[in-house]
């Protein structure tokens, strides 16, 4: 892992540049990151109170992480901006450690059986008699335009205000429609 400590319109005391590697060290960086950047920056133009700024940016696999912090002091700047770090990194590291994986369902299947065009909505029935709600904003790869009664589509349900309502709606094409009769596409 590589670290790069910098100053601007400031030189970075040896204090300074123990305090960094020590809580770079307590983030636990491992295999996992492969660089760090800070950077410590006197801001001539800024109030007392916000005056040192302090930039970390920590490059890891997939992920670039920045922590920025304004402080009156280096020394706050610094642990303030690491410990926003940590949490991010926390953050990163949790995602990866779940082994949850998140499968799509696959849509279902109905016919539309009532279209308010000029309304802007309309119903689709499903095998088991449910009617589901669509907004012409659910349509996909055709115009709301192009849909009519007793037109087969595959829609995606959630749970809505009033009932099942479909969040996507597309049209099944023909050549599915032929495979699905056949069994097989090969």
């Amino acid at each position: 892992m590589g670290l790069q400590i910098e100053g601007r319109s400031i030189d970075i005391t040896p204090a300074w540049r123990s305090d960094i590697e020590w809580r770079v060290q307590d983030l636990h960086p491992n295999h996992e990151v492969t660089h760090i950047r800070v950077t410590v920056t006197k801001l001539e133009h800024r109030k007392a109170e916000d005056s040192y700024d302090v930039l970390i940016v920590l490059h890891m696999p997939g992920h670039t992480l920045t922590a920025r912090k304004h402080q009156s002091s280096v020394e706050e700047a610094i642990r303030s901006a690491f410990a926003v770090m940590k949490i991010e990194l926390d953050k990163i590291r949790d995602k990866r450690a779940t082994h949850e994986i998140r499968v799509a369902d696959p849509p279902e299947r109905g016919v539309v059986s009532k279209l308010l065009r000029d309304k802007g909505y309309g119903f689709i029935s499903m095998d088991d008699g449910t009617n589901v709600y669509f907004h012409r904003n659910a349509v996909h790869e055709l115009s709301f335009d192009d849909i009519k009664d007793g037109m087969e589509v595959s829609l995606h349900i959630e749970p809505g205000d009033h009932g099942p309502q479909a969040t996507i709606v597309c049209a099944v094409s023909t050549i599915a429609r032929y495979y699905a009769g056949k069994g097989s596409a090969s």
